[in-house]
């Protein structure tokens, strides 16, 4: 993104063990002051376990409590062994406080590594010692005060850091929502757009006609109205139930006088390409082959493995008209088909 500068991992690293390693060397060379040397060399080992262990490459962004709960440990004792081997009172005592940039570096990569809490301990329990040690006046000499704002300075970058990560993932969360939304408005228009130009080119004759007739129709173009009045309603209620060749045979049907009626409640939206024609195909075959009056086919949409189901009632009053039974009398069952989600072109055929 222009405008963000990015930072890799690896060189930040880098500079933290740059600046750690730096400090140790200012302990090396201030060896000659401390009472003993064996303290300070188990104070040196002490933070760069601590160091290597939060500079792991492997380790990941958020330090775990337990390294952190330790670096905290680390800057107490540091102090109090590197303490009880110097005179706190003699004045400046140059590098071989260099402890105290230490700690504030092991706190500022605790808080960088999203520790911030603990690290403010840490460096509070150096600010503590260093007041009782050697007294309010040295902690400017000693660089208390640099390391309580490189710490301080790390915290809020942290927190800053953990509120932009949330509200990114916020943002990047709603930015998929309204992709999602844009998505589906724009396939809705699509469909809608389909949709109509289909029904325009089914009433478009007819609707010819009627304007040069003055709506004055025969009785054939009336029953050609209600069949393309259905049709139009297929279009609308039969949504994905519609392909070709079930447009051919609903109309079949409904031309030798049954009533046909196709319902997609969204049992079939996940089904597409092949998968979905073999269904379909399979439909329009189960249509063609009966003769009964009355033909219903719905999605299953509560069914994990039937598509679609087409049932076929048959009525013994042979009066039935095109777009509705005949109630009158009882209707019987001459068809009960279930089309599985997934069905072999062979059975299809």
């Amino acid at each position: 993104m222009p405008g963000v500068v990015v930072v890799s991992r690896t060189l930040a690293l880098i500079v933290a063990a740059f600046f750690s390693g730096y400090h140790v060397l200012l302990g090396v060379y201030s060896l000659d002051q401390p009472v003993s040397v064996a303290p300070i060399l188990a104070a040196m080992g002490l933070f760069v376990v601590a160091t290597v262990a939060s500079l792991w490459t492997s380790s990941p962004i958020r330090m775990s409590l337990p390294l952190a709960l330790f670096n905290v440990g680390v800057s107490v004792a540091i102090p109090l062994i590197v303490g009880s081997q110097l005179d706190g009172s003699s004045g400046n005592l140059g590098y071989a406080t260099w402890y105290v940039a230490a700690i504030g570096t092991l706190m500022t990569i605790t808080a960088a590594r999203k520790r911030p809490q603990l690290a403010l301990l840490g460096v509070g329990a150096l600010v503590l010692h260093s007041v009782i040690w050697a007294g309010v006046g040295e902690l400017g000499h000693m660089g208390v005060i640099g390391s309580v704002v490189w710490v301080v300075a790390a915290a809020l970058l942290s927190r800053a850091l953990v509120k932009a990560s949330r509200d990114a993932r916020q943002y990047g969360r709603a930015e998929r929502e309204a992709s999602g939304w844009h998505a589906a408005q724009e396939a809705h228009l699509y469909e809608r757009q389909v949709r109509l130009t289909h029904t325009m080119r089914l009433a478009m004759p007819m609707l010819r006609r009627i304007s040069e007739s003055d709506g004055d129709l025969s009785e054939a173009d009336r029953q050609e109205c209600r069949l393309l009045e259905a049709a139009i309603r297929d279009e609308i209620r039969g949504r994905r139930l519609l392909n070709h060749a079930v447009r051919e045979q609903v109309m079949a049907a409904r031309r030798r006088g049954a009533s046909v009626t196709l319902l997609d409640e969204g049992g079939i939206d996940d089904l597409n390409g092949s998968a979905l024609e073999i269904v379909l195909n399979t439909l329009a075959t189960a249509i063609s082959r009966t003769q009964a009056d009355r033909i219903i086919a719905r999605t299953s949409a509560d069914n994990a493995t039937i598509a679609v189901t087409v049932v076929g009632l048959s009525s013994p009053d042979p009066a039935v008209s095109a777009l509705g039974p005949d109630s009158s009398g009882e209707e019987e069952v001459d068809l009960w088909i279930e089309i599985p989600r997934k069905v072999e072109p062979a059975a299809s055929a």
